[in-house]
C-alpha cells in the first residue's frame, strides 16, 4: 500500500468513532464466511422481475446484492423477462396486448416489440445498474452464440412464444470464469432463424440444469408457495420434489405460481441442487436467501 492510501485509511479510521454499528457490520461480515466460503465458484442462476424490476429502490439493492455476490466469488448468472415495459410500448406503437391462457399472443410485430425492449432496453439497464456498482456484467439474448434454441410452443396458437429446444452455454463459461456476471434477455431463434418469446423463468431453469448450477433463484411479487394463496403465514418454507408435485396435483399451486413451481421441479430433476422462490419486494432478498439459514422464501430441494 502507497503511502497516499495509508494517509487515506488512517484519516478515514480517526475522523469518525468506533460505533456499535461498526461493530454489528463487521459480526455479520464475520458470520457470513461460511456461505462465501460454501457458495464461491459455485453457480447461481437469478431469474429477475417482478416489482424488483419495477421499482427504482428494489432495483438499485438487487445490482447491489448481484454486484456483492459476484465480488465474493460466485459465479451470477442473470436471466429477465419485461412484460410491464413491453405492454407500455405496444400501447406507445398502437398494438393492443393479447394474451392467451396467461401467455402473450406474439405476432411478428409484437416480436419486433419484445425483441427491441427485451434485448434493447431492458437489458442494458441491467447491465449499467450491475456496472454502476463496480462489477462488470454483459448483456445477451438466447440468440448470441447460440445459447438456446428455441422451438414454437404447442401447436404455434400463441404465434412466436417459444420453449426451450436446445441450450448451449459454451459462451457462459469463460465470462463466468472471468468474473462477469452474464445477464440474459428471454429472446431466442428457432432452427429456422425466426426470433421467439419465451418465459423467462422456463429459461432461467434450463440455464441453471445446463451450467450444473448449485442454485436457481426465482425473484417474485410473493413470499414463496402459500398452503393457502389468501394468507402469507402459510408460507412453506421447505419442501421436496415430490410434495411441490402434489401441491399442483392438488390445485393448491396455480395460476402465475404454477409454471414457475414447474420450473423448480424441472431444474432440480436435471440437476440443480435447489430452487429457490423469493420475495423481490423484500430489499436484499437475494442475500437473505443465500447467506443465511433460514433464507426469506421456499425452498424446492432434493429427489423423489
Amino acid at each position: 500500500m502507497n503511502k497516499e492510501n495509508q494517509q487515506s485509511n488512517h484519516s478515514m479510521n480517526t475522523n469518525k468513532p468506533f460505533t456499535d454499528k461498526d461493530s454489528i457490520r463487521v459480526s455479520v461480515l464475520s458470520e457470513a464466511l461460511p456461505y462465501i466460503q460454501r457458495f464461491a465458484n459455485k453457480r447461481i442462476v437469478i431469474k429477475y422481475g417482478g416489482s424488483a424490476m419495477a421499482n427504482k429502490t428494489l432495483q438499485n439493492a438487487v445490482f447491489r446484492d448481484l454486484a456483492l455476490l459476484s465480488f465474493v466469488g460466485v459465479q451470477i448468472v442473470v436471466v429477465h423477462g419485461g412484460g410491464p415495459e413491453i405492454n407500455e410500448w405496444l400501447e406507445k406503437l398502437g398494438i393492443k396486448p393479447v394474451f392467451l391462457d396467461g401467455l402473450r399472443i406474439t405476432d411478428t410485430e409484437t416480436m419486433d416489440v419484445v425483441e427491441m425492449v427485451l434485448t434493447g432496453r431492458v437489458n442494458k439497464q441491467i447491465v449499467s445498474g450491475i456496472n454502476n456498482h463496480g462489477r462488470l456484467a454483459v448483456g445477451l439474448s438466447g440468440i448470441d452464440g447460440g445459447l438456446i434454441e428455441a422451438r414454437t410452443l404447442g401447436g404455434g396458437s400463441h404465434g412466436l412464444v417459444g420453449e426451450v429446444a436446445k441450450v448451449n452455454t459454451k459462451i457462459l463459461s469463460p465470462l463466468l470464469e472471468e468474473g462477469y456476471v452474464p445477464v440474459i434477455s428471454s429472446v431466442a431463434n428457432s432452427s429456422d432463424g425466426r426470433s421467439h418469446n419465451i418465459n423467462a423463468d422456463t429459461v432461467a431453469g434450463e440455464l441453471a440444469a445446463a451450467l450444473g448450477a448449485e442454485k436457481l433463484i426465482l425473484l417474485t411479487d410473493t413470499p414463496g408457495i402459500l398452503r393457502n394463496e389468501n394468507d402469507p403465514s402459510s408460507l412453506i418454507k421447505n419442501i421436496r420434489l415430490s410434495e411441490a408435485r402434489e401441491l399442483i396435483n392438488k390445485g393448491i399451486v396455480k395460476a402465475g405460481m404454477k409454471p414457475k413451481v414447474e420450473c423448480c421441479i424441472r431444474s432440480l430433476a436435471q440437476g440443480v441442487n435447489a430452487a429457490h422462490i423469493i420475495d423481490g419486494r423484500t430489499p436484499h432478498s437475494l442475500l437473505l436467501e443465500v447467506f443465511t439459514d433460514a433464507g426469506i422464501g421456499t425452498m424446492v430441494m432434493g429427489r423423489g
